[in-house]
């Protein structure tokens, strides 16, 4: 028997009637969690550490409203238990409903303005990842929903970034930042998530006096410039990296652990592969930064302070996680 799967986290609380605003904090934080419900006041959790203290500081807060909490370890018994409570996390229902909101979505976007597509972006994404964060258990459902919201992702994308480069295969060369200074990068106007993180990149860590062009069409590149984010750009998607990633490499940057952190932000909002936690808040400032100015010189200043904090939060922080790939 898979002892991971027998080990089971049960909270049990009562609070007092008249403690109606208490009842209902406790239950939303309960829902947020995704707990399984034996009943009315008994609720279920894989055991893990993180589990462990969410439910301890619920047991503290149901106390201190008066009422009464135990908090205890459970083992499942059978195989036959190990399902019945598996079964208590059945995500299917919540992902069947995301499918058809990606659905119904999916088939509005040509009728939309770039900044209602960013706002049905932002409020699915949300929705996605909250079910992903309570889906203990995935199965072929959440593998639909990975794939679904993929290719919404890459459809409305489409929309606001035409162009977008397709991956190659080749090697990525080593380069010296000395030969790279005081040039011309050009690269696709309207600058979203990859593209104004390489240009970011390149004027603070490759070459601080550059000059860039916005381009209506990746044809219009200039043949002295230096593509980037384009379909034969001079840097441009390799393999599984996006462009900001193959620039880390190229310049030897990638032993820069707050770059390589931001590269997987950026990798995670270009081609949906991967979660970062910072990720959500930075498109929305993007996507709000993109409402708010007149053209790419301003939003590529305005989000060059986004960009420095980000770089600091990934090079300081001891507590961020290393993202998943």
């Amino acid at each position: 028997m898979d002892t991971i799967n027998t080990k089971w986290l049960l909270l049990i609380i009562s609070l007092p009637t008249n403690s109606a605003t208490a009842r209902m904090r406790i239950w939303r934080a309960l829902k947020t969690l995704g707990c399984g419900a034996l009943r009315d006041g008994a609720y279920l959790l894989p055991n893990s550490a993180l589990h462990q203290q969410q439910f301890s500081d619920l047991s503290d807060e149901t106390v201190r409203e008066g009422g009464s909490a135990w908090l205890l370890a459970v083992h499942a018994q059978a195989e036959t238990e190990i399902d019945a409570y598996r079964a208590l996390f059945d995500r299917s229902g919540d992902y069947a409903e995301l499918l058809h909101a990606f659905s119904d979505a999916r088939k509005t976007l040509a009728k939309l303005t770039p900044q209602e597509i960013n706002r049905v972006l932002r409020k699915l994404r949300r929705d996605y990842e909250a079910l992903r964060t309570v889906d203990y258990f995935p199965n072929e459902m959440s593998a639909q929903a990975e794939a679904a919201w993929m290719d919404f992702v890459n459809a409305a994308e489409l929309i606001l970034s035409p162009g977008e480069p397709h991956s190659i295969n080749a090697v990525i060369p080593q380069l010296d930042t000395n030969s790279y200074q005081k040039r011309t990068w050009a690269t696709r106007r309207h600058l979203w998530v990859d593209r104004v993180a390489s240009a970011w990149l390149i004027r603070h860590f490759i070459d601080r006096k550059a000059r860039f062009l916005w381009l209506d069409s990746p044809d219009d590149c200039p043949a002295k410039a230096l593509g980037f984010d384009f379909d034969g750009a001079a840097f441009t998607h390799i393999g599984d990296r996006v462009t900001f990633e193959v620039l880390l490499a190229s310049f030897g940057l990638d032993s820069d652990r707050g770059l390589v952190r931001l590269g997987a932000m950026v990798h995670a909002l270009d081609v949906g592969n991967g979660y970062v936690p910072e990720a959500n808040g930075f498109e929305a400032m993007l996507s709000g930064a993109r409402q708010r100015v007149t053209d790419d010189d301003q939003l590529l200043a305005e989000l060059e302070v986004v960009l420095n904090l980000l770089y600091a939060h990934f090079s300081n922080d001891p507590q961020t996680s290393e993202t998943k790939r």
